[in-house]
């Protein structure tokens, strides 16, 4: 088995652990058994994906975390606790909510795919983080949910992901009702790729990972740039946008390398540029 070197030791006292191996770097939240997004959770996975950035090394990134609650949220002990300020909370509201929109678009917006496995509840915040994620493999045991409806917070930031990733027929049943659903629920609604077993998940992930990690990191920070612009664009705009795309990465060495190694019928050797 590969050893696997901790990017940064310090942190794995800490909430997030990081560790990379193989060109995968996996964050693991570790403050169960909520693991809730206060502002320390995710100010520390925003030094990480911040860090994976500029560090060649890292070529996906897998969020994944410990015990049986993937994650379940914003922490609402620490909100609630900022209602007795001479504001009743609106600063630190407004900061912790800015603070998990800016870690969502980081998600999206990383060069590097970035996959959620997911074992256990993921709730609110919690299926927001899963939702922005490029890909989400989860086993059998894994549940979501967006039950703000219940406690009289609507989930309105979690529902820009969600609505993202499902129908609106289906984002508003969650959203209305709070419901939980299961996992081959949440793969039938498109919130998830794949469910496996729990004693299977982190092999399938992995290899998902690997898979993903053999690819040009050039070609593949293109790919996924282009995927979620053109997404946001009118139908004739993102023809001529990923058109441009298209030949940009055409005049890529990797893209001159991997389509000679196809007709040569050989194994790519990518320069990642």
């Amino acid at each position: 088995m590969a050893e696997v070197v901790a990017i940064k030791p310090a942190i794995a006292e800490g909430p997030v652990v990081a560790s990379l191996d193989k060109g995968t770097l996996r964050l693991t939240l570790a403050s169960p058994p909520a693991n809730a997004l206060s502002l320390a959770v995710m100010a520390a996975l925003m030094a990480e994906l911040d860090r994976a950035k500029s560090d060649k090394s890292v070529r996906v990134i897998i969020l994944a975390a410990s015990g049986k609650v993937f994650c379940a949220g914003h922490d609402l002990k620490e909100l609630s606790a900022h209602r007795s300020d001479a504001d009743r909370g609106r600063a630190f509201f407004e900061k912790t909510f800015a603070a998990c929109a800016e870690l969502m678009q980081a998600i999206v917006r990383h060069p590097r795919p970035v996959i959620a496995e997911v074992d256990g509840l993921a709730t609110a915040a919690g299926l927001q983080l899963v939702a922005s994620c490029d890909l989400a493999i989860a086993s059998h045991e894994a549940t979501f949910c967006t039950p703000g409806v219940n406690i009289g917070l609507f989930c309105s930031t979690p529902m820009v992901a969600l609505s993202r990733n499902v129908s609106r027929k289906q984002a508003m049943e969650m959203l209305l009702t709070g419901e939980t659903i299961d996992a081959a629920t949440a793969k039938e609604f498109g919130l998830i790729n794949r469910i496996v077993p729990r004693e299977y998940l982190n092999q399938v992930v992995s290899k998902y990972a690997q898979t993903i990690a053999s690819k040009s990191s050039l070609v593949v920070k293109t790919g996924k740039e282009a995927f979620y612009a053109q997404a946001e664009m009118g139908l004739a705009d993102a023809y001529v946008y990923t058109g441009r795309v298209m030949v940009e990465n055409m005049l890529a060495r990797d893209a001159e390398e991997g389509i000679g190694a196809f007709v040569g019928k050989r194994k790519p050797e990518w320069k990642d540029e």
